[in-house]
């Protein structure tokens, strides 16, 4: 089932959500939302989805960057944003930290704020300690854009977007990105470099 992902402004997008125990993890109810947010997140398409995004102010979020994403993308974009396949998997009650002092900047987008974009600086590494789908702690050691993509939706179950990150000079629709921007590197982008 394809679940309504809620838009900027509706109050589920900033709130904390709510932590979960290893019983409700393994639960029926959550077992089902996981199955949901998946082919929702697939549906969009779209590369993270977290609870707070349907409305479940839940600290859970589904992550998935498959390959037939990137077979369309030129080889040096791929290299210079450090993106890589990654497998579909759950992260729950996640905590996160960066590694190292290096940040990175690119564009990104955000399934709540449909139809929109701008350069968000990101740390270029992260730890991730969470609990899996069966409620199993796992550690998670990332770079490039997995580690992006892991900081928006762990950014999403502390009620932040990435507005609240972005170099604003750079917000743009999708169709003014891909008119003028898209292929172009950041260090052309007015705004990109405050």
């Amino acid at each position: 089932m394809r679940l309504k992902i809620a838009q900027a402004g509706e109050p589920v997008l900033r709130q904390k959500a709510r932590e979960l125990s290893v019983e409700e993890i393994t639960s029926a109810e959550t077992q089902a939302l996981i199955a949901h947010m998946r082919e929702t997140m697939r549906d969009a398409p779209g590369v993270g989805l977290a609870a707070p995004q349907v409305g479940i102010p839940l600290q859970i979020a589904v992550i998935e960057d498959p390959e037939e994403l990137l077979a369309a993308m030129p080889a040096e974009q791929l290299a210079e944003r450090e993106r890589r396949a990654v497998s579909f998997h759950v992260i729950v009650n996640p905590r996160i930290a960066p590694s190292g002092e290096k940040t990175v900047d690119f564009f990104e987008g955000c399934l709540s704020l449909a139809g929109f974009s701008a350069v968000v600086p990101r740390a270029r590494k992260v730890r991730v300690e969470c609990l899996d789908e069966q409620g199993r702690p796992q550690v998670i050691e990332a770079s490039g854009w997995y580690a992006r993509i892991l900081q928006h939706e762990i950014d999403h179950l502390h009620g932040t977007l990435y507005i609240d990150r972005m170099r604003s000079r750079t917000f743009m629709s999708l169709d003014n990105f891909n008119r003028f921007w898209k292929g172009k590197s950041i260090g052309e982008i007015p705004g990109a470099a405050e």
